[in-house]
């Protein structure tokens, strides 16, 4: 009998956690305009690839979220897939399936908010699965719809051969090449392992929607808004130091396991698993925000703010990101004049005989 590769211990990255002023649920309103964007495209994706009358007599439709965090955001996207199914059920006059939804992230996460925050008038069964989605979750073929967004650009670790190969930095920005290689080639083995978790989850025309923050094909990784960004991000740690607020030492040993694929990257994985067919990929349409300074940094210390502590201790995150405020003020536009893509990517399991039917 085969057993599951599942490592629902293995420790990750989270994002900060409840609800006070600078919690990931406060701080991620970038994100939850990422997931309205997407409302129209899962709707468009489940009407033309979901067929219940190829699986009929279903009684439970099984959603899985993958990097949940601790909402409101997946509760949208979550909706948006419920909405878009049952549309399509009533559509072709079948009977509308249960809903359970699983919701996943790694056992750190803030599940307790999670759940303390659940929609009253939710419209499906809920429960949490801890674990990193870079191995398996999940028995064999039982879900129906996988969604992830804005999860899959961090990577399970920092690249082993670049953690005495960058020091002055704590990002591939600016990096030698071989940094940035290392990066690529961590994002690639990691997508590989994911896609072949799901390939194993997912039911043979199950879909799964992919949404993440990308580098268009072509445009070097200097010029991608993403980066330059966490460019501005590592020369504050850089300053600290400097100054010394912080030590030298632990800035070089500190790297943000974060890479921005390309389209071109990303397909090329799906084919060599060749267990997924890719129905669609497109660039969501550009979000408008009128961006502060101020909203940009506690944004990023929502989503850092755990890697920092862990390694650098408490004590300086109000003056990093104090400082890191700053920087922005003089550099917000190098940002907003890089170059970047919100992907949208929806894949459908292939069947054992490569047909394309649900």
């Amino acid at each position: 009998m085969e057993k599951a590769n599942i490592e629902s211990s293995k420790k990750g990255y989270v994002m900060t956690g409840g609800s006070g002023i600078q919690s990931y649920a406060k701080n991620s309103s970038f994100q939850r305009d990422v997931a309205d964007a997407t409302k129209l495209l899962i709707q468009n994706a489940v009407s033309e690839h979901l067929n219940p009358r190829n699986s009929p007599g279903l009684e439970t439709f099984y959603v899985a979220d993958l990097g949940c965090s601790v909402g409101p955001n997946t509760f949208i996207a979550v909706q948006n897939i419920i909405d878009a199914v049952k549309l399509r059920y009533q559509s072709s006059n079948d009977k509308i399936p249960e809903f359970q939804v699983l919701f996943n992230d790694h056992t750190e996460n803030d599940f307790n908010t999670l759940f303390k925050s659940l929609p009253l008038n939710r419209e499906y069964y809920a429960s949490g699965v801890p674990g990193s989605f870079y191995s398996n979750l999940f028995p064999r073929a039982s879900l129906h719809f996988v969604h992830t967004s804005y999860s899959l650009q961090w990577l399970s670790c920092v690249p082993k051969e670049i953690i005495t190969k960058n020091k002055g930095r704590i990002f591939y920005t600016g990096a030698r090449e071989e940094v940035t290689k290392a990066y690529a080639r961590q994002h690639a083995a990691d997508f590989a392992n994911f896609l072949q978790a799901r390939a194993r989850e997912v039911v043979p025309g199950g879909l799964m929607v992919i949404v993440i923050p990308s580098r268009p094909n072509g445009v070097p990784h200097s010029r991608v808004s993403f980066n330059i960004l966490h460019g501005i991000f590592s020369s504050t740690f850089v300053d600290l130091a400097k100054k010394g607020m912080i030590d030298e030492e632990k800035v070089d040993a500190f790297n943000i396991p974060i890479y921005h694929t390309s389209p071109q990257e990303l397909e090329a994985t799906i084919k060599q698993n060749g267990c997924f067919s890719i129905e669609k990929i497109e660039s969501l349409p550009n979000i408008t925000t009128k961006d502060v300074p101020h909203v940009v940094s506690l944004r990023i210390r929502a989503i850092t703010e755990g890697l920092i502590k862990e390694h650098f201790g408490e004590e300086i995150l109000d003056g990093l990101f104090e400082h890191f405020t700053n920087k922005l003020l003089e550099s917000l536009k190098d940002v907003e004049s890089g170059l970047a893509v919100n992907l949208f990517l929806l894949l459908k399991r292939k069947h054992e005989e490569d047909t394309s039917t649900f």
